[in-house]
C-alpha cells in the first residue's frame, strides 16, 4: 500500500549538541500538520524530560521484546543505549495525512530508507563549528567531561554519513536554519527539489573534521 497521498517523513540528524531536536521540536511547534514520532529509549531521562513526550522511556528487557516483536521501524545502539521508532503510531498518522518528524541517527535513517512506500526526506544537521558543538555539549551536560568526550569522539564517524542525506543545513543561526529546512520541507510536499551546492558543503566538511 502506497503511502504518497498520505503523510510525509522528515527525518533530522545530526552529531550530538548540533541541533536536530530542538530544531524538530520548533518545526512541530510551529506547523500543526506535523507531528513528532516518539523514540522509545533504554537511556535515563535528562532533567526535565518527560516520558511519552520526549522519549518513551523502556528497560533493556521492554526493548528486547519489541524487537523480536518486529514492532519498529528502526533501531540502534547509540552511546551505549539503546533507540527505536515504533511502526503503528507512525503509520496510523501518515494514514490521516499527518506529516511525521524523526529526530534520530543515521543507523535510524538507514533503516528507513530501506523501507518501500514510505515517502522520506532527509536532512543533516551540521554545528557552525567544533567551538560551538563543545560548548553546547558543556551546556547539555553540565560540564561532565567524560560524556562530552565521549560525543566529541563520536564526531567524524557521524559526519562521515552526511553524503547519504538529502540536504546538508549548517545551523549557525536557529532561526535562519529553521527557516532553510521549513522552506526545503515546503517545496518537497510540493514535489519540488532544492538543489544545493555539494561544493560548499564538503568544503564545510572538510573545515569541521580537520
Amino acid at each position: 500500500m502506497s503511502l504518497k497521498k498520505n503523510g510525509m517523513m522528515f527525518v533530522l540528524s545530526s552529531p550530538s549538541g548540533a541541533g536536530k531536536t530542538t530544531l524538530t521540536k520548533k518545526i512541530a511547534e510551529n506547523n500543526k500538520s506535523f507531528i513528532i514520532s516518539i523514540s522509545h529509549t533504554t537511556r535515563t531521562p535528562r532533567p526535565n524530560e518527560i516520558d511519552g513526550k520526549d522519549y518513551y522511556f523502556v528497560n533493556k528487557l521492554k526493548f528486547d521484546s519489541l524487537i523480536k516483536t518486529n514492532s519498529f521501524y528502526e533501531h540502534a545502539k547509540i552511546f551505549d543505549n539503546y533507540y527505536g521508532t515504533l511502526k503503528e503510531p507512525v503509520l496510523k498518522s501518515l494514514l490521516q495525512g499527518k506529516d511525521v518528524l524523526f529526530d534520530i541517527d543515521w543507523q535510524g535513517t538507514q533503516q528507513l530508507k530501506k523501507i518501500k512506500d514510505l515517502e522520506l526526506v532527509t536532512f543533516f544537521i551540521l554545528p557552525p563549528n567544533i567551538q560551538i558543538l563543545k560548548k553546547r555539549l558543556l551546556d547539555r551536560h553540565n560540564g561532565q567531561e567524560k560524556i562530552i568526550l565521549q560525543r566529541m569522539n563520536k564526531f567524524n564517524e557521524e559526519v562521515s554519513h552526511w553524503n547519504e542525506y538529502n540536504y546538508v543545513v549548517v545551523n549557525d543561526d536557529l532561526e535562519i536554519c529553521y527557516n532553510k529546512i521549513l522552506n526545503i520541507i515546503m517545496s518537497e510536499k510540493k514535489g519540488k527539489k532544492i538543489a544545493q551546492n555539494l561544493n560548499e558543503t564538503k568544503k564545510k566538511i572538510e573545515e569541521l573534521i580537520n
